[in-house]
């Protein structure tokens, strides 16, 4: 894209499944990645996702030991996702709109600073009220998501194929050119 650096993060991140550098993520970046999720639009500004971050080399140990994906297992630090559902003025809910939005912003800002990850959702789940109760979570916020984050210590993939622009991109009206 040129000299655009948001569109070229944007076009270049790609999910990393590999190994991690031991290289720890410094707090301000830590902290830099928070505040990107944080700045993340919300439904009926209900900011419904909250989000925390490990680094803690103990606490590190105790969530890969119950999170046992073989990608995770060399990331010097962890960002970890919950929401709650709280009805916004229309009485519907965003907490999934919600943290998606941050998931992506975070995502952006690793890979913006040098670093990579991988959004794990689904196979979080078995063990989310482990790990919730581990880190002192309140009751009401629902671990949704987990990204490992650490500078890569394989090659990066380039991202897996996309279906041609035409296939999902229309211009007033579907299938229109």
């Amino acid at each position: 894209m040129g000299d655009n650096q948001t569109l070229d993060t944007i076009f270049s991140r790609a999910s990393y499944r590999g190994k991690y550098k031991n290289e720890p993520v410094s707090r301000e970046d830590l902290t830099t990645i928070l505040k990107a999720g944080i700045a993340a639009p919300s439904g009926c500004n209900r900011q419904t996702a909250s989000f925390i971050a490990v680094d803690d080399e103990g606490v590190l140990k105790e969530i890969k030991e119950m999170f046992p994906n073989p990608s995770c297992q060399t990331a010097p630090a962890f960002i970890l996702v919950f929401t709650q559902e709280i009805a916004g003025i229309d009485g519907r809910f965003y907490n999934v709109q919600d943290y998606g939005a941050a998931m992506e912003n975070m995502m952006l800002a690793i890979k913006s600073l040098g670093y990579d990850t991988c959004w794990y959702e689904g196979n979080v789940k078995k063990c989310a009220e482990q790990i919730s109760t581990l880190l002192h979570v309140p009751e009401e916020l629902h671990m949704a998501c987990l990204l490992p984050v650490g500078i890569a210590a394989e090659e990066v993939c380039p991202a897996k194929g996309k279906k041609p622009f035409e296939e999902r991109a229309w211009f007033n009206g579907y299938g229109m050119q």
